[in-house]
Parts: structure tokens; C-alpha cells; sequence
């Protein structure tokens, strides 16, 4: 937990605007939800680069869907769009063939609500965490700012 804690502080000690850093973070929260899996971190790294926004806040975001939240995810993405397409029928795959024709045409089914899902879930998690992080952001500033310690005067005979 000590690295999480580190990039959290990293993160919040930033020259930049707190609104910069929030829409940073907020970018990289709509990645984690985005259905392009396996791309997360190229956009991460295109966003970076295309509009200068904070790698490591970008990177806090996305880090939302990791190994321990994967599942979650998933199922909550193919459930939004489920829900929102009126099917209500679970996903179920037949493991005896796992040729790459057999799974492609057992995913394909269910790859119009889970795309949905994620777009619908990307824009939630971006509208959410945005205000969330822009908060979180702004009071820890102003409590690092309050228990800053002055600089000592330099030392002239150095």
C-alpha cells in the first residue's frame, strides 16, 4: 500500500492547476471503464502525449480496472449495457471448443452491451471522479500549504 500512498502524494503535489490534474485523473478513470481492453495504457500514453495532461494522474485514473477490480468491471460494464438494451439473459460459453472461430462466435452476443456498458460507464466514472478528485486535490493542498515549513535563509558563508 506504501507505492499507492507515494503515487497518491505525487499526484497531489503537482505545479499544475488542481482542475488540470483533476481532468487528468477523470481522463484516466473514463480509460478504466473503456471497453478497448488491452489499450488502456496506449491511451494513456497517447493522451499524455496528444494533450499534455499529467502521465501520473492519467495513470491513477486508468489504474481503477487492475488485476483485483477486473472482474467487477467486467461484469458491471456487460451489465449496464445489458440493462440498457432490455436483455436480461446471462453470458454462457460452451469451454469444450476453444477454438479462436468457436469463442469469437460465442462473444460476439455480447459484445454490443458490454461495448455500451463501457462507453455509458467511461463517461460516468469521468463525471464522477472529476469534482471527487478536483476536491480531494484542493483541501490537501491547502493543508500542505498551512503546515509548510519556511525555507531556511541561505546560508551566506557556504
Amino acid at each position: 500500500m506504501a507505492s499507492f500512498h507515494a503515487l497518491l502524494k505525487q499526484v497531489l503535489h503537482l505545479q499544475e492547476s488542481p482542475q488540470r490534474t483533476a481532468l487528468a485523473f477523470a481522463v484516466g478513470a473514463a480509460f478504466a471503464f473503456c471497453p478497448l481492453y488491452g489499450f488502456h495504457m496506449v491511451l494513456v500514453g497517447l493522451c499524455t502525449w496528444a494533450f499534455k495532461l499529467n502521465f501520473v494522474a492519467l495513470l491513477a485514473g486508468a489504474l481503477i480496472n487492475n488485476p483485483w477490480t477486473l472482474v467487477p468491471v467486467l461484469g458491471a460494464t456487460y451489465w449496464t449495457g445489458a440493462v440498457l438494451l432490455g436483455r436480461s439473459e446471462s453470458p454462457v460459453f460452451d469451454w469444450s471448443e476453444l477454438g479462436f472461430r468457436a469463442i469469437y462466435d460465442q462473444v460476439m452476443p455480447y459484445a454490443v452491451p458490454f461495448a455500451l456498458g463501457g462507453v455509458v460507464l467511461s463517461l460516468v466514472a469521468a463525471i464522477l471522479s472529476y469534482p471527487l478528485a478536483l476536491y480531494v486535490i484542493t483541501k490537501h493542498r491547502q493543508t500542505a500549504a498551512r503546515h509548510a515549513q519556511p525555507l531556511p535563509p541561505p546560508n551566506p558563508l557556504g
